[in-house]
């Protein structure tokens, strides 16, 4: 079966959308698919399967997209009509330019579609003047999302329940959805590690994610200096992204010395959070944030901001896993009892231990396939 698979920002892996994309299409290929891309990295013209579309300009936007290190695609017919013709199923990542082309260009060829959500409408309004607190525009983006891509699919790869909900009411309308995490990486399992010696004796918190607003780290920069334990604290910030100098500017006027920023590939990653005391994910916009689960299932509890447009805080098992929305001096409070009560910490990974078996990448990876093979049985028997 030939799976076309189009993405408008796939390139390095720096981000969930592009992680998602890229072991969706490992898991086909290792499943023996004939898994065809569509995308604009350049650094793939030529390679075998891969059909690679310019990228767009924005103007006096253009800084935002660098910033992000993502390339955005133009939405070329005659490219994605040269990878589409012959597909069973073409696979959908992104609602933008390239993907909503694809779309129409899939319908017209009379084509099974399948998409992900992998996008709230705040990850593309906070770039964009702060505007991710404007329920009007929001609104505007997912009618856009769901008018120009999702109202053609056969089915909708929802990663949480949360972002299903969000989207439904929004719209006002149901769809064809699957509820289905990104799921774990088998990798991601504790190991005995000797930290550092700059590490030694310091209690250490850990938050994995890209340097973005949304992502809110400057809410633990905050937190660790109110603390009382201030001094014995260590803050690891793995990722990269646009808001790197703000960053460090906030953790050397707060807490110098204090804190690591750091890219890790999955094994280093493993290692950093095996040595790490807690995890805190301070995001306030977030459809899944697989980087927590990975902490969970590394052995790590959850410290989690409870964010109304975060599905992670649905991952905490008790109120102590939770911080008030945005609240640096509530999240300073929690860090300083789990260091008081570590007994408690111990308990809780217990549970998390169970609880994030559920998130196995296989079985994730299993359900993924089987949604694409039943939106081509429902598109063939109408």
């Amino acid at each position: 079966m030939i799976v076309t698979l189009v993405s408008d920002v796939l390139g390095a892996a720096n981000n969930g959308t592009n992680i998602a994309a890229l072991n969706l299409i490992n898991y086909l290929r290792g499943k023996g698919y004939d898994v065809r891309i569509v995308c604009p990295d350049a650094s793939m013209k030529g390679q075998i399967n891969y059909y690679v579309v310019p990228t767009r300009s924005f103007g006096i936007f253009d800084f935002i997209v660098e910033a992000n290190e993502v390339a955005l695609a133009k939405g070329d017919s005659l490219v994605l009509m040269r990878a589409i013709k012959e597909a069973d199923v073409v696979h959908i990542m992104t609602p933008l330019t390239l993907g909503k082309k694809a779309a129409a260009v899939a319908t017209h060829l009379h084509k099974p579609i399948t998409a992900g959500f992998h996008f709230q409408a705040e990850n593309v309004t906070s770039h964009f003047f702060n505007f991710q607190h404007i329920k009007i525009i929001n609104h505007w983006v997912y009618l856009n999302f769901y008018n120009k891509l999702f109202r053609y699919v056969d089915a909708i790869h929802y990663p949480t329940q949360f972002i299903r909900d969000v989207f439904e009411k929004d719209i006002r309308r149901s769809t064809p959805g699957h509820v289905i995490s990104n799921g774990v990486k088998e990798v991601f399992r504790h190991r005995d590690v000797v930290r550092p010696k700059e590490l030694e004796g310091k209690y250490l918190i850990l938050m994995s994610g890209r340097y973005s607003k949304e992502k809110n780290q400057k809410l633990l920069i905050k937190a660790v200096a109110k603390s009382k334990y201030k001094d014995g604290i260590a803050v690891i910030f793995a990722g990269s992204g646009p808001r790197l100098k703000p960053l460090k500017k906030l953790s050397d006027k707060l807490i110098p010395g204090q804190v690591q920023y750091r890219f890790y590939d999955w094994d280093s990653l493993v290692d950093a959070l095996s040595m790490s005391d807690l995890y805190v994910h301070t995001s306030s916009i977030e459809i899944e944030a697989i980087s927590c689960l990975e902490a969970i299932a590394t052995g790590l509890v959850p410290l989690i901001n409870n964010a109304k447009g975060s599905a992670t805080r649905y991952f905490a098992l008790h109120p102590e896993n939770l911080f008030k929305e945005d609240d640096y001096k509530d999240l300073s409070r929690k860090i300083d009892w789990y260091i008081e009560h570590p007994e408690k910490k111990e308990a809780f990974a217990k549970e998390y231990a169970d609880y994030s078996k559920q998130f196995d990448f296989a079985h994730c990876m299993e359900q993924m396939e089987k949604m694409i093979l039943e939106a081509v049985e429902k598109k063939k028997h109408g």
